[in-house]
Parts: C-alpha cells; sequence; structure tokens
C-alpha cells in the first residue's frame, strides 16, 4: 500500500469510529439566529437537532421514566 492509501484508510476509520460514538452516546446541537433590522426582529429561527441511534433513545427514555416514577 501507498502512503496515500494508508492516510485515506485512517481518515475513513476515524470517521466510521467517530459516527459510531456519535449513534451510541448522542449528539444535540441547538442554535437561534435573528434577524433584525433598526432593533426591530424581523425573523427568528430556533434550531433543534438530536442525533443518535433509536436503541441508544429508548434507553436514555426508559431511564427517565424510571427516575420520574421512582420521585413521585
Amino acid at each position: 500500500m501507498t502512503g496515500e492509501e494508508l492516510e485515506f484508510q485512517e481518515d475513513e476509520l476515524s470517521l466510521l469510529e467517530t459516527l459510531d460514538h456519535v449513534l451510541d452516546r448522542g449528539l444535540v446541537i441547538a442554535g437561534e439566529i435573528t434577524i433584525a433590522v433598526a432593533d426591530i426582529d424581523l425573523i427568528f429561527v430556533g434550531l433543534n437537532v438530536l442525533l443518535t441511534s433509536v436503541e441508544t433513545a429508548r434507553e436514555v427514555l426508559h431511564e427517565r421514566k424510571k427516575k420520574i416514577l421512582s420521585d413521585e
């Protein structure tokens, strides 16, 4: 293998590892954008993104439900 092929494989592996970690643990991105003219808000955009696997989401929701029920 050439150096370029090894570098490509390392980058690909790193990307796959990162994606695996994100799906296993989850990732939340939140942001807001406000467009204003002369201190008058014209447009407001709120963004909330959740990226995870279905299995991880179910586990987290199940744990939260158990915690809520135990607190009552």
